[in-house]
Parts: C-alpha cells; sequence; structure tokens
C-alpha cells in the first residue's frame, strides 16, 4: 500500500534516511572498536569484533549505493576503499598477534639490548 499518492517515493527517501542513519551509527561503533583496539596491548579479544563490524559497514556502504544515498559514485568510491583499507590493517593486526608479533613482542630483541655501542 503507497505511503502518499506519489507511490513509493516517501518510502524510498525513508529508507534512504534509516540506510544514512544506520552507516552513521556503524561508523561510530567501527572507530570505537579501532580506538580501543589502538588502546590495548592485547589487541586480540577486539579484533575479531572489528572484522564483523567492518564487515557490516560494507554491507551498509553497498545499500546505500544501491538506493542511490550517496551524491554520486565518488563519493560511494572514497567511502569504500577507506573502509577496505581499514579492513586490510585490522588482518594485519590479527596476523602479527596470532603469530605473536604484535605490541607484546619486545622493541629490541634480548640480546641487542645488553650490548654496548662504541
Amino acid at each position: 500500500m503507497p505511503v502518499s499518492g506519489t507511490g513509493g517515493a516517501p518510502l524510498l527517501a525513508l529508507h534512504k534516511y534509516t540506510l544514512g542513519t544506520d552507516l552513521r551509527d556503524g561508523a561510530r561503533r567501527t572507530l570505537k572498536l579501532v580506538v580501543r583496539a589502538n588502546a590495548r596491548r592485547d589487541r586480540i579479544e577486539i579484533l575479531p569484533q572489528l572484522r564483523e563490524q567492518i564487515e557490516e559497514l560494507k554491507v551498509s556502504l553497498r545499500l546505500c549505493q544501491d538506493l542511490k544515498a550517496f551524491v554520486g559514485f565518488s563519493a560511494f568510491e572514497c567511502a569504500i576503499t577507506k573502509v577496505i583499507e581499514l579492513a586490510k590493517q585490522n588482518e594485519g593486526w590479527l596476523k602479527s598477534q596470532h603469530h605473536g608479533q604484535g605490541q607484546n613482542r619486545p622493541a629490541m630483541p634480548a640480546g641487542l639490548a645488553e650490548q654496548s655501542v662504541p
């Protein structure tokens, strides 16, 4: 049943508004997880949550693009590129945490730390 006499236009506008709100909220949640991951030495607990949130953000971006909620394709392209870069960073963090090369490792190998510089 149409919302008004203009067909589905008001409903489409409502969907765009709702998706925009979801997108902003998702971006905020993602940012908060990034801040939490950066603040901890042991990121392994946060990173899987961040991965999920990034995937949800990608879906929101694609839905917004499908509904033409972006001003133009370049706005979508910029946003999705940044989210993909963040996803790559998160995957790098996950690999380093799983391989014991995260921030918990010593800054300098033990043998080098005791050597004096002439």
